[in-house]
């Protein structure tokens, strides 16, 4: 399917009834085909002035580096073995990528110079669902908290010395660790660590003292995935049921549970808040994206157009506006492409 058609700040009609129908019915710009396997994580790459490169991490092992000119995979990785390659992140200070494998291993990939290379891989131990967090610590190095070989334990490695910082287990017994995310506050001494367990809880880790600071119950299942928005210290969370959760963080560095945000079906495979932290993007297993405004959670608009679960959702944000899209992976094996809210939005 191709289309001309772009959603750039549609906004959202409220018939009685469903609360998410729109009008009109947004379509995608282009799908993206032939990856071959469900798609478990899509990211963007953008450099000023470039047009942006969205990388896809494929269920069958390969790694697709799409053209969005020709709409083609320009190249396709393999260094996981045909295991199911479950994350990837580009390293922003070098020309290079870092992916995640069910093979138990982290890749580095060499990039430069049309190169597309293994250069370096760390053994995890971990064939869970929990997806890695890459944190930029310097001019050429960055800190990767991933799952460890325990189903609680989260590793924290630097890279490219390999050397391993920290392993995190909670004292209580939380079931497996689900979704991470590393940042960097603007104040504190060093990084800290977001981490949702399979009982629901949401723990917040001082990596630097390797000591939890908040602890908190979110819903009775596993938290299946969360975002973070560093700026305004306030995230959220998706599981199998109908609703997202979102929180925030107090002075004192405590989680604050917010009120709930109704879903019409069950189940959020991944979450994703845009970089200028206008909307947030969610990837339903009833097929459909849901994007919402990040100030206030309004619900904008349900994107429909994949036959089977969406997996993962990831935003370019680059600094044209032309350039600004929402991606969408799906267990359909499509990228479907979108152009939302780029330009005079109202999304607040």
């Amino acid at each position: 399917m191709q289309s001309t058609n772009s959603f750039i700040g549609i906004g959202l009609a409220r018939p009685q009834g469903d609360p998410w129908m729109s009008r009109p019915a947004p379509t995608p710009i282009y799908t993206l085909r032939g990856a071959g396997a469900p798609l478990n994580f899509l990211h963007f790459s953008c450099r000023a002035g470039d047009r942006p490169l969205l990388f896809s991490a494929s269920g069958k092992g390969g790694i697709h580096l799409w053209n969005l000119n020709s709409r083609r995979a320009e190249k396709v990785l393999d260094g996981h073995s045909g295991s199911s390659v479950t994350w990837i992140s580009t390293l922003q200070s070098a020309d290079a990528l870092i992916s995640q494998g069910r093979d138990m291993r982290a890749c580095v990939w060499d990039l430069s110079e049309g190169r597309s290379e293994v250069s370096d891989s760390v053994w995890t131990g971990s064939v869970g669902f929990c997806q890695c967090s890459l944190l930029e610590t310097g001019p050429a190095t960055w800190l990767l908290a991933c799952p460890g070989q325990q189903t609680e334990e989260i590793k924290i490695v630097e890279l490219p010395s390999k050397t391993t910082v920290c392993s995190l287990l909670p004292e209580a017994k939380l079931g497996m660790v689900m979704c991470i995310k590393l940042w960097q506050p603007d104040a504190g001494s060093g990084p800290l660590l977001l981490a949702g367990y399979e009982d629901g809880s949401l723990l917040l880790w001082d990596v630097s003292q390797r000591l939890p600071l908040s602890l908190t119950d979110t819903q009775p299942g596993p938290i299946m995935c969360l975002a973070f928005d560093p700026q305004r210290l306030r995230g959220i969370s998706g599981s199998s049921e109908k609703q997202l959760l979102p929180w925030a963080l107090d002075k004192q560095d405590h989680l604050q549970l917010q009120d709930p945000v109704a879903l019409i079906n069950p189940g959020v495979s991944q979450l994703c808040i845009r970089g200028d932290g206008k909307i947030l993007a969610s990837a339903g297993w009833d097929h459909r994206v849901r994007v919402f405004s990040w100030k206030k959670l309004r619900p904008l608009a349900v994107l429909q157009h994949h036959t089977d679960m969406v997996l993962t959702v990831a935003f370019s944000d680059h600094q044209d506006p032309r350039h600004r899209l929402l991606a969408a992976g799906s267990k359909d094996q499509c990228i479907s492409l979108w152009s939302i809210y780029n330009e005079g939005d109202n999304t607040g």
